[in-house]
C-alpha cells in the first residue's frame, strides 16, 4: 500500500519540504532573495488544533426602519417666540484684585523687628508672609485718624531710596 505524505502542519515545513524536494531548482540566489522579501512568519500551531471548526452560519441582521424626520417650508414652520426664551442668568464671580510687584529698602533693624513680629504671629498659631506683614500695617495705618497717621510718620526717620551698595 503505497503511503500518501503527511501535510505539514506549518507553513514553515511547507515552505522546507518545498526547499528539500529535487523538484524546485531555484538558485541559491534566488532563495536568498525570497527569504528576504518574505512576510513575516505566523506562529505554528499546536498539533491539537489541526483540526479546524466548521465556520458558524452568519445571521442575517435585519436593522428597523428609522423614522425620518418630515421638513417642513418656512412658512409652515413652528416659529420660536425670543420673548419665551428665558435666560439663564450667569452668576458673576467677584474679581481677583490686580496684584502689584514693587521692591523696597528698609533698614536691618526695621526687618529684623519684623522677622521678630513674624515669629510672634507664628506662635499664636497663624504664619504670615512678608508681603502680609506689610498689608497688615498699611491696613492698621488706614484706620488712624489724621493726626496719628502724621504722628507715626513722623516717628519714622527718612532713607536713601535704591538698592544699598555692597
Amino acid at each position: 500500500m503505497p503511503t500518501t505524505p503527511r501535510k505539514p502542519a506549518t507553513r514553515q515545513a511547507t515552505v522546507r519540504a518545498k526547499r528539500s524536494s529535487p523538484a524546485s531548482k531555484t538558485t541559491t540566489a534566488a532563495r536568498k532573495t525570497a527569504q528576504s522579501t518574505a512576510p513575516t512568519q505566523v506562529p505554528a500551531r499546536s498539533a491539537t488544533r489541526a483540526v479546524a471548526k466548521a465556520p458558524a452560519a452568519k445571521k442575517r441582521v435585519v436593522a428597523a426602519a428609522k423614522p425620518v424626520a418630515q421638513v417642513l417650508p418656512k412658512s409652515e414652520a413652528p416659529e420660536m417666540n425670543p420673548a419665551k426664551v428665558e435666560k439663564v442668568e450667569k452668576v458673576e464671580k467677584p474679581k481677583k484684585p490686580k496684584l502689584v510687584r514693587d521692591s523696597y529698602t528698609i533698614p536691618k533693624a526695621e526687618y529684623q523687628a519684623m522677622e521678630a513680629l513674624k515669629q510672634r504671629a507664628t506662635a499664636l498659631g497663624q504664619p504670615p508672609k512678608k508681603s502680609e506683614m506689610l498689608r497688615a500695617g498699611i491696613m492698621a495705618l488706614a484706620g488712624l485718624s489724621d493726626a496719628a497717621l502724621l504722628a507715626a510718620l513722623a516717628a519714622v526717620p527718612a532713607i536713601k531710596t535704591g538698592r544699598p551698595k555692597g
